[in-house]
């Protein structure tokens, strides 16, 4: 018996193909049916074939064109350029998965994209000679939830409709369709390509359906490139590559970016700890080819220092809800379990927005009621509409999924934008994301030099601005948006309660949703520690006030957005 330490690329695929065919000759499974093939791998061809022109030319020879495969990189030892080759050559896609705590939740995400495969061998067509300079019109599959786009030039501009033919199989027959399309009056400014552009420092409204045309076409300029092994037409691939990125302010691996310094920004002290560095400046990133470009309200860095909503879940996690209109702010505990995670915002089926919180655990202080503290660590938020968004925040960094995938260090302020979505991080402070103009939340950064025992670096979580959530809006937060709330039993006019004397213990009825909580005045420290709130705590684990239990608020993985309560309920992304 021979053993075979290494890592054998090649005979890994050749028999995943192997089994993937003999699976499809020896059952009942349809001629166009689609055949996809996952390959996962932490390390570099070392064992077996390890010369990559000859894996790339024998995965090719294998798979025939029958069978899609999709590669993901796990950990930063991988030859990443191979597994994109592999993918591109074979109708798949690649993914980068950094090798830490949030490999899992990666994985999952990816999973999603393609767990659905609905359609294959999809062409779209247009009459000939009305429309020149368009973009990729054959793709090999099209999944639930994902898009195909497609830009070009009108060639008669004074044309009505334009007659569209796309046809593509299922894995039981053919699909054609035929559609005249009403084209809308053009407008000034969207002509696409060659319009002439804004003239100056560029600062005009850009050119939109320009600018969509030219990442397209830079994607297939570098998908070209990266597929060519001859080195003139490599080299005049890149030459286009770097002109249109450069006309168009794309960032590629042949164009530069340009680095803003702004002044160094002392952040707070934290109550429970003071953070382990401040950021050097403010890095205003233009990375279109990850989905996110600046916006106008990402020109100044973020000010660590701005207060936002009381509506919040932080610590050991404490809850505080505020009803402004009510002139009340309420508070409550929860006692998780570290590795579970909570619902704090669920919203999926309507403006689209999901939150979850992964718990971490500690040991209690001594002499304290508890045997552990509980604390968030990660904090996703899944973005669904107008396209789909993960983003993941950790007290060390922020990742932002939006088709390709971007890391932003928390230990150095940037801001990062698209349509709909923008991203700040103050350094060692907060992370601020704005979603649609409407919504926005900001994530606290508890950092310790030299933790305690029971200290854990951690999250807070803060409603900035909760406008875009629907009346269906849930989650152990996201419940409370749109209620308002009234005190009984307290004082000589119980529409109007008094306020407590400081130290004195006071008892009410909380009256919310429907609810009546036995309540008492009590006093908790917000946005790390800076700002002291009197609220009205309710006990038990906020018994009677959130609607259901505990395990009602548990999500699966944290990319998890299916919904419990409501009449949104949905099953995920």
């Amino acid at each position: 018996m021979r053993e075979i330490f290494g890592t054998d690329i090649n005979g890994a695929l050749q028999r995943g193909i192997r089994l993937l065919n003999d699976f499809v000759a020896h059952n009942d499974i349809e001629d166009r049916s689609v055949s996809l093939l996952v390959f996962l791998t932490d390390g570099k061809p070392t064992a077996g074939e390890t010369h990559t022109l000859k894996i790339l030319s024998n995965t090719r020879e294998a798979a025939r064109g029958r069978v899609c495969i999709f590669t993901v990189g796990i950990g930063a030892d991988v030859d990443f350029r191979l597994l994109e080759k592999l993918s591109l050559e074979n109708c798949g896609l690649t993914r980068h998965v950094h090798e830490d705590h949030d490999a899992r939740a990666q994985l999952i995400g990816f999973y999603d994209e393609i767990r659905t495969p609905l359609l294959s061998d999809i062409r779209v067509d247009y009459p000939p000679g009305l429309v020149e300079h368009a973009t990729r019109t054959l793709f090999p599959n099209y999944f639930n939830g994902s898009e195909i786009i497609i830009a070009g030039k009108l060639v008669d501009r004074e044309v009505d409709r334009l007659h569209v033919e796309v046809t593509a199989s299922n894995s039981k027959k053919f699909v054609v369709l035929k559609k005249d399309v009403p084209v809308e009056p053009r407008r000034m400014g969207n002509d696409v390509p060659g319009s002439p552009r804004p003239k100056g420092g560029g600062q005009e409204d850009p050119n939109h359906l320009e600018r969509l045309w030219s990442y397209l076409t830079l994607k297939e300029l570098l998908s070209s490139w990266l597929q060519s092994v001859e080195e003139p037409e490599r080299e005049q691939l890149r030459q286009e590559v770097q002109a249109l990125a450069v006309n168009h302010r794309f960032l590629t691996p042949f164009t530069s970016m340009t680095l803003k310094s702004a002044p160094r920004t002392e952040t707070p002290e934290d109550a429970y700890g003071t953070p382990t560095a401040t950021g050097p400046e403010t890095v205003m990133q233009s990375l279109r080819g990850a989905h996110l470009q600046p916006g106008p309200a990402l020109k100044e860095p973020y000010n660590p220092r701005i207060k936002v909503s009381k509506t919040s879940a932080d610590g050991d996690p404490h809850f505080v809800v505020d009803f402004p209109l009510s002139n009340l702010t309420v508070c409550f505990n929860i006692d998780g379990q570290p590795g579970h995670i909570l619902r704090l915002v669920s919203d999926h089926a309507d403006s689209g927005v999901t939150v979850n919180g992964e718990l971490i655990g500690a040991p209690a202080p001594p002499n304290g009621h508890k045997k552990q503290r509980t604390y968030f660590r990660t904090i996703t938020i899944l973005v669904n509409k107008p396209e789909r968004s993960y983003l993941e925040i950790t007290p060390t960094r922020v990742i932002v999924d939006g088709g390709n995938r971007l890391v932003l260090p928390c230990n150095q302020s940037a801001a990062v934008g698209s349509q709909g979505l923008e991203v700040s991080v103050s350094a060692n402070a907060k992370v601020t994301v704005a979603i649609q103009g409407n919504v926005a939340f900001v994530i606290l950064l508890h950092l310790y030099k030299k933790p305690a025992a029971y200290q854990r670096n951690h999250l807070g979580f803060y409603v900035a601005n909760g406008q875009g959530l629907s009346g269906n809006c849930h989650g152990l937060l996201g419940q409370f948006l749109n209620q308002e709330a009234r005190l009984t039993g307290l004082g000589k006019n119980p529409a109007h309660p008094s306020v407590p004397e400081a130290g004195e213990r006071s008892e009410a009825v909380l009256e919310v949703k429907g609810h009546q909580v036995p309540v008492v005045w009590k006093q908790r420290k917000i946005y790390n520690g800076e700002e002291q709130v009197d609220c009205w705590f309710a006990r038990n684990n906020a018994a009677n006030l959130i609607d259901g239990g505990y395990k009602d608020y548990l999500a699966a993985h944290p990319f998890d957005s299916e919904t419990t309560f409501g009449p949104g309920t949905s099953r995920g992304l």
